[in-house]
């Protein structure tokens, strides 16, 4: 018996905007509805998995944006207080619910349009993704070190490049990052310094991504060079005239860029 090919497995998640804003995400729209259910903002993080202030910091984030006060605080009683949802959360999550009930109905249809509708929908997702920063990587999560206070954090891009991160605790926690998991890095040109290195050279910056120098543009007060550190992936580094020139750099010339992971930004789509 010939079985039938599976569906692409697409997944996804709906976000809410108030103004410039994204602050409506699918985690924080079912705290809001734990929050109505459980009674407090602890049993309610404890409920959707995120910590007490992970929990807090979206309240604020929440109630700070919205027309009106969301999540109000009750003290007293006989537990001691806790934390209920206004008409307006109420109203809100309500909506929310309905919405992504239809969204879901669009997802299924989508799934439809065959095996590379993941593929394409993603590739276009990461593209939409507007930052000042010059650099943005898409890579896999291959480890995360837990440290004190910061987490070291190794993305793996398709190319096979690491990128190091270093972010904190809270950070980790409130983009749910963990192995396996898709996330972009952004590096700022400026944060990229070049350098002339032999074989035996020791730097302490985490990341040092040998490459090609492929273009150089400006150069009398300030010099943007691209550096090609895999078929398909350039870094980008700003360079002042006066160091471009010291250095004699020239497009065909073997270079390292180097950045430090506090200089690698982490992020991700839902």
């Amino acid at each position: 018996m010939t079985r039938a090919p599976n569906r692409p497995e697409l997944t996804t998640s709906l976000t809410l905007r108030s103004q410039e804003q994204n602050w409506g995400t699918e985690r924080r729209m079912a705290l809001l509805a734990a929050i109505g259910t459980e009674g407090s903002i602890s049993a309610a993080a404890r409920k959707v998995g995120l910590s007490y202030k992970a929990a807090w910091d979206a309240v604020d984030t929440m109630n700070n944006l919205a027309d009106s006060p969301l999540v109000e605080r009750v003290t007293g009683g006989k537990r001691g207080g806790g934390a209920t949802l206004t008409p307006r959360a109420r109203e809100l999550v309500d909506w929310y619910e309905r919405i992504h009930h239809e969204h879901q109905r669009f997802m299924d249809v989508l799934a439809r349009f065959g095996p590379e509708a993941p593929r394409n929908l993603e590739l276009l997702q990461y593209m939409m993704v507007q930052t000042s920063a010059r650099n943005r990587l898409l890579g896999t999560i291959r480890s995360i070190v837990r440290g004190e206070i910061n987490d070291e954090i190794t993305l793996e891009t398709a190319e096979g490049l690491p990128i190091v991160a270093l972010i904190t605790h809270a950070s980790t926690t409130a983009l749910d990052l963990r192995k396996g998991r898709r996330a972009l890095a952004f590096i700022k040109a400026p944060s990229v310094t070049l350098a002339q290195l032999g074989p035996d050279a020791r730097l302490s910056a985490r990341n040092q991504l040998r490459g090609t120098i492929s273009r150089i543009t400006g150069g009398d007060l300030q010099a943007e060079v691209g550096v090609d550190v895999a078929p398909n992936t350039r870094i980008t580094a700003t360079l002042g005239g006066e160091d471009l020139r010291a250095m004699a750099l020239a497009e065909g010339q073997d270079i390292t860029a180097v950045f430090k992971a506090s200089d690698v930004l982490l992020g991700t789509l839902d």
